[in-house]
């Protein structure tokens, strides 16, 4: 399953590698029930397998994973036909559209991206949507299955006491933090001068029969400018709120009004729609980031925090009014490690100017003074305060403090284990015919990697008793 949504990256690396493929003698190696498996479609998987781990060298057991991986999938299709699971076409084309659109992101452009793949956009939804229908139909019975699975604290305990103590991780040393964020907004004579240009550009296009695609070149700030401010095909959801609700509510070839954005201000021309899918150029106006006015932002943060510090106000509240950060205020303004959504992050993952913030704030409870970062994709320059809630000592892994991440690990083994023994039965239940030689081992000892992670609740909260919420 995790090739799929690897495939089409791939696949712009390989195309021309895996069409000689394709051209190589073929033959079944193995049948399941009325699911044929060819040579060339295991070729062509470890290919992609390979391709995305670079670091991989092939030898014959990994042919044998892949193989026994796809004999694997075609079970649970089977599984999914008798219980009844089925994926909609809507989900297919969502999945399907948003690989493409990533693409053609990458690339700059559906041309470009028709080019690589010497096939017409449509063209390549029809070869590949059946499938994204079966693996997602796989992953979905898996999924099924996974939910069913828990874990007791006496396993978890028993997994924990299974380990050798020299074989226990160190945990390196870890913080709990919460922020509140303030974009400063343009000074008002600099947000007035960026309208009336953006105003003055679409009178040009409408009056004058100037081209948006050159005014685009010449003034956008937007990152397509170079191409003429043109945006792919893309799902308006994919799009600032504002933007798409100006573009959709025009009809193609028609110019809108210069529509304001965080960004700044757009002026948008609708070219083409697809149910909720659009394709537009625009151009972007920004105000210069030197013309922002940073005094507002640093003084209200100062306000909040003298208001938590010394009025009671609490800073989760405060978070969920005030800071501008759409993913953690609404949280109460806390912080999770991005890689596994825990809200305890190693020090030596913070980033730098986060993990300046942090050396400075010695008890929890501490809250930094307002601070400049980065912002979001954009790396808008904004301003934040920094509370530390909990600060954890590098240590060796122990039930106490890391019982959560314990947990983590033992449910994720158990459910590999209870996973590859069910998929083990259903094999016995249906017609599974290997029509070449194959190695002398038991295919579920083999590890199998395409199969999908198991997906383990990373960000559960960790056990109130032992890391209790801070305001």
């Amino acid at each position: 399953m995790r090739s799929l949504f690897i495939f089409l990256f791939t696949l712009l690396l390989t195309a021309s590698a895996m069409g000689q493929q394709r051209q190589v003698a073929d033959q079944i190696v193995a049948v399941v029930n009325d699911h044929i498996i060819l040579k060339s479609d295991v070729d062509q998987r470890v290919f992609e397998f390979m391709q995305q781990m670079r670091d991989e060298t092939f030898d014959e057991q990994m042919w044998f994973y892949v193989l026994e991986s796809m004999i694997d999938n075609y079970v649970l299709v089977e599984k999914a036909k008798i219980d009844s699971v089925v994926v909609s076409d809507t989900e297919v084309d969502r999945i399907l559209n948003q690989r493409i659109d990533e693409l053609v992101r990458q690339l700059g452009s559906e041309q470009e991206l028709e080019r690589a793949f010497g096939q017409s956009i449509v063209e390549i939804k029809a070869e590949y949507s059946e499938q994204f229908r079966q693996d997602l139909l796989v992953n979905r019975v898996r999924q099924m299955k996974i939910n069913r699975i828990n874990i007791t604290r006496p396993e978890v305990i028993e997994f924990f006491n299974s380990i050798p103590t020299d074989s226990l991780p160190i945990i390196p040393e870890s913080v709990s933090l919460s922020q509140i964020t303030v974009i400063p907004p343009p000074k008002a004579e600099a947000r007035e001068n960026a309208r009336n240009l953006a105003t003055q550009l679409r009178d040009s296009i409408l009056h004058h029969d100037a081209s948006l695609e050159e005014l685009a070149r010449r003034y956008s700030d937007g990152p397509t400018a170079a191409q003429g401010g043109g945006l792919p095909m893309l799902n308006t959801t994919d799009l600032l709120p504002e933007y798409a609700a100006a573009a959709a509510a025009l009809d193609p070839g028609e110019i809108s009004e210069v529509v304001s954005t965080a960004q700044g201000y757009h002026i948008i021309r609708l070219n083409e729609r697809q149910g909720q899918r659009i394709a537009t150029h625009h151009i972007l106006i920004s105000v210069p980031e030197d013309e922002l006015d940073e005094d507002y932002a640093i003084e209200k943060l100062t306000a909040i925090r003298d208001s938590i510090m010394h009025e009671g106000k609490s800073f989760a509240n405060m978070a969920r009014r005030h800071s501008d950060d759409r993913n953690t205020g609404p949280a109460g303004g806390r912080l999770v490690d991005p890689q596994t959504g825990q809200r305890f992050i190693p020090v030596n993952q913070l980033d730098p100017a986060l993990y300046r913030t942090v050396l400075l704030l010695e008890e929890p409870g501490d809250i930094s003074e307002p601070r400049s970062y980065q912002y979001g994709e954009e790396n808008k320059r904004a301003f934040r305060i920094v509370k530390l809630n909990e600060r954890v000592e590098e240590h060796r892994a122990n039930l106490e403090q890391d019982y959560q991440l314990i947990r983590n690990f033992a449910l994720q083994q158990k459910s590999q284990r209870i996973l590859s023994e069910w998929i083990k039965n259903l094999r016995d239940e249906m017609f599974v015919e290997y029509r070449i030689r194959v190695p002398e081992y038991d295919p579920m000892d083999l590890p199998d990697p395409l199969a999908p992670e198991i997906p383990v609740d990373a960000s559960a909260p960790v056990q109130q008793e032992l890391y209790p919420e801070t305001n």
